[in-house]
């Protein structure tokens, strides 16, 4: 892949007229093995190795300066990450061109994120001459991404932006990374699982379940995936973000590779949305409104009564009360009665 203009075409020639003679000093050096390392990694020889001994120096293997304060490449690393971020903006921004903001700054992360940092200083052999507990190194996956970024800050201030520009588009966008794959590659696997999760109307969570830290003090977190309280996989990292990416990754790939796991979610789903929809009581009957009267146990009307009358009352025998109630009369009984009414009522009239 190539970059070049008229103008970077001249700094590169202006470049390797420096190595040459660089080249020729090298017999002469005190640091030959570092000097040919760093030409290895970057294409050029150092002018100040010293720049490039601080950017090797890991917190955990850090000595103090004469002033007494602690020697290591944070500092570097800070000022490389702003370069960095600077570098591959111009490249992203002139390669693509006519496309949108997001599009760019979501290229230019997948190029300066912390995977793909440590992955670029495995391959120029980076790790290899970090100065560090070896604790660290195994345990922490930051060490190689860090140093990456504190060499180019050691470039910045050793030999300037341009040949910052030159050792990323040369030693590395030409020879390790193809901008294109990267550009187009889905690498937000929580996002994906939250699309595949919303599709299908089902619950999910991600539960922190520890918060420690490693040998070297660094934090690391620990997550799972719950969908509709199903337990999918774990994530670990050195971030929440981290932990949970790694989480939503397994859990993807166990949702394509287990049949039985899908089987389960769904079940519980199945489970969930059965008790949400069953009611809390059944709803009256609107057309009975007697449903809604509170009757004694003899279902009877409470009438109140004077002393007097209730010991009357309790000393009748309980068969006189059924005869005191009427009985219900039939059509025939209120025919009857009407008739002979009208009788009295003519007798009356004649009289």
């Amino acid at each position: 892949m190539h970059f070049r203009t008229k103008e970077n075409s001249t700094k590169l020639s202006m470049l390797n007229t420096s190595n040459l003679i660089d080249r020729i000093r090298l017999p002469f050096r005190k640091e030959k093995e570092l000097f040919s390392a760093i030409y290895e990694m970057t294409g050029f020889y150092p002018r100040k190795i010293a720049y490039y001994q601080l950017a090797l120096m890991h917190k955990s293997a850090a000595r103090r300066g004469a002033n007494g304060r602690p020697l290591n490449n944070e500092r570097l690393e800070f000022l490389g990450d702003a370069i960095l971020d600077a570098v591959v903006g111009d490249i992203v921004y002139r390669h693509f061109k006519g496309k949108r903001e997001g599009f760019l700054t979501n290229t230019r992360s997948k190029l300066v994120q912390r995977d793909t940092l440590n992955k670029l200083a495995q391959e120029i052999g980076l790790i290899q001459l970090i100065k560090s507990n070896d604790h660290s190194t195994a345990h922490n996956s930051y060490v190689g991404g860090n140093a990456f970024e504190a060499l180019v800050g050691a470039m910045y201030l050793d030999r300037g932006y341009n040949a910052c520009m030159a050792f990323m588009q040369k030693r590395i966008l030409r020879q390790l990374i193809n901008i294109d794959k990267v550009a187009f590659k889905e690498v937000n696997f929580k996002s994906k699982l939250l699309e595949w999760t919303q599709k299908n109307r089902v619950r999910m969570e991600y539960k922190a379940i520890r918060q420690s830290k490693d040998e070297s003090g660094s934090p690391v977190f620990e997550c799972v995936v719950l969908i509709e309280g199903v337990e999918g996989c774990k994530g670990r990292g050195y971030s929440k973000k981290e932990s949970h990416q790694l989480a939503s990754k397994d859990t993807l790939l166990r949702l394509r590779r287990e049949p039985q796991f899908i089987d389960a979610i769904f079940a519980a789903k199945t489970e969930r949305t059965k008790m949400e929809e069953e009611p809390v009581q059944v709803a009256p009957d609107v057309e009975q409104p007697e449903a809604f009267i509170i009757e004694s146990p003899l279902s009877s009307p409470v009438v109140e009564t004077t002393p007097s009358q209730q010991d009357a009352d309790s000393a009748e025998p309980s068969e006189n009360v059924a005869a005191e109630t009427p009985a219900e009369k039939t059509r025939e009984d209120i025919i009857a009665e009407a008739e002979a009414a009208a009788f009295a009522d003519l007798k009356v009239a004649e009289e």
